[in-house]
């Protein structure tokens, strides 16, 4: 979350009048990297491979909508990942990655009104497996890291039952399709998490489209923008 907030409201609201009600509401999806963790996992492996100030440049254009061609950033930053041991992202979950403020409590409150949760993230199921099962995720979508006989990264993603690449197109397909499957519509019932430019097709489909320390661009065009604080901070939106 490198992002200046310093001259911003906390919590900004904007296109309806606060508190909506939490019972109106089915599901809600929620971006990864720097919007439920601290981290972009991938600029943290890239370091140990001596490559994360050129790895993060692209992730920070990509996040900003500088990039627009999220696959197209992805492949290139995994390009410069290739030999990366196993080892390396063990330590970047151990060592590295925390919860953001607020997420787990937010999670909770959600769950707790009967809401279904969406993780959905263009970074790795090594780090979402785990962010998951902590947040009581019921559903995950996320790249699949591929190793070679050595355990070490080939430079390139699995190819899934759904595809290779969770770019925000596969986010906003996901969450309709988490919807259908609990007979739930977007429109009215969904609400979507995120910080960058690839989590604005998914806002754009939800109800209640929420920015967390996010980039401008994202903010910009949010219900909800959160600006410092914890994410749980939404809370005073819901009720």
């Amino acid at each position: 979350m490198s992002e200046s907030f310093q001259n911003l409201p906390a919590l900004i609201t904007q296109g309806f009048t606060p508190p909506l009600r939490l019972a109106d509401f089915r599901i809600a999806a929620f971006d990864m990297d720097s919007t439920l963790i601290n981290i972009e996992c991938i600029d943290e492996i890239a370091a140990a491979a001596g490559k994360k100030a050129e790895v993060a440049a692209i992730t920070e254009a990509a996040m900003r909508g500088e990039i627009t061609d999220f696959k197209d950033s992805l492949r290139r930053r995994l390009a410069l990942l290739k030999g990366v041991p196993r080892s390396a992202l063990e330590q970047v979950l151990t060592e590295r990655l925390q919860f953001n403020p607020g997420a787990r409590e937010l999670c909770a409150a959600l769950k707790g009104a009967g809401l279904k949760l969406l993780l959905v993230s263009g970074g790795f199921t090594f780090f979402t497996r785990f962010v998951a099962a902590e947040l009581g995720m019921d559903y995950v979508r996320s790249n699949e890291l591929a190793f070679d006989a050595t355990g070490a990264l080939t430079g390139g993603l699995v190819m899934q039952p759904w595809g290779e690449i969770c770019d925000g197109e596969e986010k906003r397909r996901m969450l309709l399709a988490c919807c259908a499957e609990i007979g739930a519509d977007a429109s009215t019932q969904a609400i979507a998490v995120g910080d960058g430019a690839n989590d604005l097709p998914m806002m754009g489909a939800a109800a209640l489209s929420v920015a967390y320390c996010a980039k401008p661009k994202v903010r910009e065009q949010a219900m909800v923008a959160i600006n410092s604080g914890g994410l749980d901070s939404l809370l005073t939106v819901l009720r």
